[in-house]
């Protein structure tokens, strides 16, 4: 059925940057709202950043500034830009979409993670 696959997580330095994309695949009929969220070992898993259908954003308040959600509806992919990273951010990143496979209702379809590391 719906597959969600993220890629571009790994080991960074403080202050560096890097760039997550998360791409759907499967019976899709029309993607609406996106999302990432994050989990580090032991903690629960928290929203980071949110994007609708219409681009509209919303941002974790110590991610502000720092983090740019984007999509390609085109290609059916959502991303997410990282900067000056902190340790802190250290976590297991999720993509979390909002898919119609049929023209009843949507459904909440989610990615398996891409672990991005911020040490020195």
């Amino acid at each position: 059925q719906v597959q969600l696959v993220e890629a571009g997580g790994g080991l960074v330095q403080p202050g560096g940057s890097l760039r997550l994309s998360c791409a759907a695949s499967g019976s899709i009929f029309s993607i609406h709202d996106m999302a990432w969220y994050r989990q580090a070992p032991g903690k629960q898993r928290e929203l980071v950043a949110t994007i609708t259908n219409g681009g509209s954003t919303n941002y974790l308040d110590s991610v502000k500034g720092r983090f740019i959600i984007s999509r390609d509806n085109a290609k059916n992919t959502v991303y997410l830009q990282l900067n000056s990273l902190k340790p802190e951010d250290t976590a297991v990143y999720y993509c979390k979409a909002e898919i119609f496979v049929t023209t009843l209702r949507p459904l909440d379809y989610w990615g398996r993670g891409t672990q991005v590391t911020v040490s020195s």
